[in-house]
């Protein structure tokens, strides 16, 4: 993994974690690297946050937020996501991530293979970036450590659907629970297994929008 010497001093790599979610926001991270940073936190071990236990993202955010020169977090909730759908939703917490970077990058290294619209400056888009750019890795663990620590707080709020322990993806006793108790307001209700209509009527009568805050 390494980031190219071709690139600009000031480029961001930016990540995203939640996208396939059922429940609490998409959450997007930017990060800024010197080369001699990339370099430090490539040798403490920074990778794709999928392949590190939680134990090690935490450890290694500690890492990146004290090295980096500059990083930034942004998200979007779950009534974003409804409104807007998942990609547009995804592109705006991206968006809000890099406008809180001081100082500003010049380029910027997304993950997947889309650019974020609206985004004035030059972008690469990097299929499997988390893997190939030490900048986009400290971004995914960064994203990933701040989502989960934020399901495991409202799990608390809204116990009976398991996310402390499935971080609001669709897992069995996720869907079980859906069934059960319907959707709560940080559900997206843009989703199917959420969607009031293919819910026990009792259910979805329970969780009428009427009857629930937004």
């Amino acid at each position: 993994m390494s980031d190219s010497d071709r690139l600009p001093l000031l480029t961001a790599g930016v990540d995203e974690v939640g996208r396939g979610a059922l429940f609490g926001p998409v959450v997007a991270a930017a990060v800024i690297l010197t080369p001699e940073q990339a370099q430090t936190l490539k040798a403490e071990g920074v990778k794709d946050s999928k392949a590190l236990s939680e134990r090690r993202r935490e450890e290694l955010a500690i890492a990146i937020r004290e090295t980096a020169l500059t990083w930034g977090l942004g998200w979007a909730h779950a009534r974003e996501i409804d409104r807007l759908n998942i990609l547009q939703a995804t592109f705006v917490a991206m968006h809000r991530a890099l406008s809180r970077l001081v100082p500003a990058p010049e380029h910027c290294l997304v993950d997947g293979n889309k650019t974020i619209p609206q985004v004035q400056l030059p972008q690469t888009a990097l299929v499997k970036g988390d893997s190939r750019s030490v900048a986009i890795a400290s971004a995914s663990i960064l994203a990933k450590v701040h989502r989960d620590r934020w399901i495991v707080a409202l799990s608390q709020r809204y116990p009976g659907y398991s996310l402390a322990s499935n971080k609001g993806y669709g897992s069995a006793a996720h869907r079980k629970a859906l069934q059960a108790l319907g959707p709560t307001p940080e559900h997206r209700l843009s989703f199917a297994p959420c969607q009031p209509q293919l819910l026990p009527p009792e259910v979805s009568d329970l969780n009428s929008p009427s009857l629930k805050s937004d």
